[in-house]
């Protein structure tokens, strides 16, 4: 992970000083540099452009959503994925084109799936039976077409966090192969006047740093394309792969650049469709993580130390788990740097501790840094993803505030939460 720093010493984040956006903005404080976010997805339809196919780089919602970055997502010409209506309602009124969406859920409800008929979202990733029959009364009600895209489960497990991983067989996503629900999910699919089925759709998990699985996954989704057409004359026009490919987050972490994943991805493809003698089919990749994830910065101001006899000590900010709560959830591991001096030589390991009424919030167990005082600025790198998305008001804290930096410029996009926000909902009983 490189650090840049400026004239002051402060650390640097698309070339602003991350101590005076502490102060300007308050903290804690989501910052991301847009020109990180803009290159990897350049580099992701980079590597499809040299291979000469047909494709759409389709950013995950879900690692994070709102208004602004799906506007920059859409100056880039990418596709998105949603995951809820709220993150739909999200794409929709940031002006991103419907037919460049499509639809995830394991149970979608019959009010999210009216939304995106309505909306003309450009396919329904369809997830199971059940779905399948709301999305024909929807349909019907609506004397509406859609296209579809059948999820399935290819028995592949990733190399991951128990919680990352979605491809095995036992996972709550998809039609499962090896016992023939996604040949029963087609069958069904094809009877419909109404449903165009584009093509195929398998996810193996999260944060995965090796290529294997991938290289499976896009040859058991070939085969299985080949199958169907052999068997229902069927021919599959889109194969999506998914995403999940690892980032960096500390110094133990040595993932591949995510787009030589993609590279790999494509060349199985292309040797498969070979082999079947088949036309490469458009290929779809869902990044969320590799692209807003090392991109993101968490800023928090120091406050209360604990020291203990043969103990680390415990050195508290002002955020936590409200706002990331990735370390408590699946151990997560994050780098913290002394925004003041990022490249002060580390003289104590502390462990970095939030301030929510939980033991368990603790954001770096091991955090290494110089001496700090409170009111110094800690940054935590690389917190782009699933940080804010699955942040809480837990301990009724306001979620914090997001900045996007470009250019040695910031803009406020996501503002700081107010008590008033709290209680906004909030009805008496007497």
């Amino acid at each position: 992970m490189t650090i840049t720093t400026g004239k002051t010493g402060h650390l640097t984040i698309g070339g602003v000083d991350a101590v005076a956006l502490a102060h300007k903005y308050q903290t804690p404080l989501v910052v991301y540099d847009v020109a990180s976010i803009k290159e990897q997805i350049k580099r992701f339809k980079q590597v499809f452009e040299e291979q000469g196919v047909a494709y759409e780089v389709s950013y995950a919602s879900k690692a994070f959503c709102a208004l602004a970055i799906y506007q920059v997502i859409a100056e880039l010409d990418c596709h998105t994925d949603v995951v809820s209506g709220g993150e739909l309602a999200t794409a929709l009124k940031a002006g991103f084109p419907a037919e460049k969406i499509s639809f995830h859920g394991n149970n979608k409800s019959m009010a999210e799936l009216e939304f995106a008929v309505k909306a003309g979202v450009g396919a329904i990733i369809v997830d199971n039976f059940y779905e399948i029959e709301l999305l024909k009364q929807v349909l019907q009600e609506q004397k509406a077409t859609a296209k579809v895209i059948l999820r399935v489960t290819p028995g592949i497990s990733a190399h991951t966090h128990e919680y990352d991983q979605t491809g095995q067989v036992d996972s709550k996503f998809g039609f499962d192969l090896a016992s023939g629900q996604a040949d029963q999910a087609l069958e069904e699919l094809l009877k419909l006047e109404q449903i165009e089925v584009l093509g195929l759709h398998a996810h193996i998990g999260s944060q995965i740093f090796e290529v294997g699985g991938f290289e499976l996954v896009g040859q058991k989704l070939m085969e299985v394309a080949h199958a169907w057409t052999q068997k229902y004359g069927y021919v599959a026009k889109v194969i999506n792969v998914g995403g999940g490919f690892g980032i960096k987050y500390t110094a133990e972490d040595t993932p591949l650049a995510p787009e030589k994943f993609v590279e790999q991805i494509v060349k199985v493809i292309k040797q498969k469709a070979n082999e079947f003698q088949m036309e490469v089919p458009e290929i779809w990749i869902e990044p969320g993580r590799s692209i807003v994830g090392p991109a993101g910065y968490s800023l928090y101001t120091v406050g209360s130390r604990k020291d203990l006899p043969d103990h680390l000590s415990y050195l508290a900010v002002d955020g936590g788990m409200g706002d990331n709560i990735r370390p408590a959830l699946y151990q997560a591991k994050y780098t913290a740097v002394l925004a003041n001096d990022p490249l002060k030589t580390a003289t104590t390991t502390v462990r970095l501790a939030g301030k929510y009424c939980e033991s368990g919030d603790i954001l770096v167990a091991k955090a290494a840094l110089p001496e700090t005082k409170p009111g110094d600025i800690v940054a935590l790198l690389a917190t782009g993803a699933y940080g804010y998305a699955m942040a809480s008001n837990y301990n009724r804290n306001p979620r914090p505030a997001v900045v996007f930096v470009e250019d040695g410029k910031d803009k406020l996009v996501i503002k700081r939460e107010t008590y008033a926000d709290l209680l906004a909902l909030d009805l008496p009983y007497k």
